[in-house]
């Protein structure tokens, strides 16, 4: 197995960086574009043979020293009988939000191994048709991402029906939290059973807040799933927009700790010291550059960060309209990486 990934996230010196992509998996391809004709995101999500599909998309054709699973956050709440929907154009939807202490209380912590089974086959499967060339990064989202959907019942800018619900009625919001954790660990316990090497916790959405209602809200309940997860597999967290707590964060337990583009390397490095592994922290708008710009800046990048204790991404998810050829680009940049002398 290419064990680049992993050896980086256990602090061992490696002769480049190891690269993979949030998100890499679909959007951007044109052969995940021709399964999205046919098929809706959660059939996507839910047919195993589909989901090995387009994880290995990338591996094949870009090259990245990572798979990522395809599914999606969503997947949590909705083996909580939160039944998302996802509609073309507009993203999450859900008909009836939590929005009472009363529907807190009905939501049930659900036994995953069941109601998730499609996610552990598609583990499976995914890890044969790998034939072990590189590790396979499982994935959920932070139980305060979770809530903003799950409350707000859809995207948002910046989540004020679910802010609203969790300044306002502090104790349901917290048994809901509790509820979505306790829900995430058994989650990502069951994947690690069936075969990831990794995982990764989303905090899509703790941005949104003060960082010390952050801590209250979201880093509360992270330190819970890092804590019961990281001897069982390497953790990684990435909070978008929490630049604030990476200090807090680097005294988890998790192996790395994902950046976004609004944070130097200097500056991380020095919050979340050198004891950890950082991820990071290309701009994904950055990928419509021309290949030549994006394979300079990725040098300078890696430069900036040092090829040890380091992991190559986005700073985001990759979105659909990046040319093929610039995300090649961007990984063959950390490939034919050479330090500096």
């Amino acid at each position: 197995m290419n064990h680049l990934f992993l050896k980086a996230l256990e602090g061992e010196s490696v002769e480049r960086p190891p690269v993979w992509i949030m998100r890499q998996a679909g959007r951007y391809l044109p052969d995940f574009m021709k399964l999205k004709a046919k098929y809706d995101f959660f059939t996507r999500c839910q047919t195993p043979e589909l989901a090995t599909e387009i994880t290995v998309m990338p591996i094949d054709q870009i090259g990245t020293d990572a798979a990522i699973l395809f599914s999606d956050i969503l997947v949590v709440p909705q083996a909580m009988g939160l039944l998302f929907e996802m509609k073309p154009g507009q993203g999450p939807y859900l008909a009836n939000p939590v929005r009472s202490a009363a529907h807190v209380s009905a939501v049930p912590v659900p036994d995953v191994e069941s109601e998730l089974s499609y996610v552990m086959d598609a583990i499976r499967m995914t890890k044969k048709a790998l034939n072990d060339r590189v590790p396979l990064i499982g994935f959920a989202g932070s139980p305060w991402t979770i809530f903003c959907y799950s409350v707000q019942g859809q995207g948002s800018r910046n989540f004020d029906i679910a802010k609203s619900f969790a300044y306002t009625e502090a104790e349901a919001a917290h048994v809901l939290l509790q509820k979505i954790t306790d829900t995430t660990i058994a989650y990502l316990k069951a994947k690690v059973r069936n075969g990831v090497d990794a995982v990764q916790l989303f905090d899509s959405w703790g941005g949104v807040l003060s960082p010390a209602d952050w801590e209250v809200y979201s880093g509360h309940y992270m330190r819970q799933i890092v804590a019961a997860l990281k001897d069982d597999a390497p953790v990684i967290v990435f909070a978008k927009g929490c630049g604030h707590s990476l200090t807090e964060m680097s005294d988890w337990g998790a192996k790395a700790l994902g950046l976004d583009w609004t944070i130097t390397p200097e500056e991380a490095r020095l919050k979340a010291g050198n004891a950890i592994t950082l991820q990071g922290n290309f701009d994904p708008v950055r990928l419509m550059s021309s290949p030549q710009l994006i394979q300079r800046m990725v040098k300078e990048m890696i430069d900036a960060f040092g090829k040890d204790r380091y992991i190559v991404n986005l700073g985001h998810g990759i979105l659909p309209n990046i040319p093929v050829p610039h995300v090649q680009a961007f990984v063959e940049a950390v490939k034919s990486y050479t330090p500096q002398a």
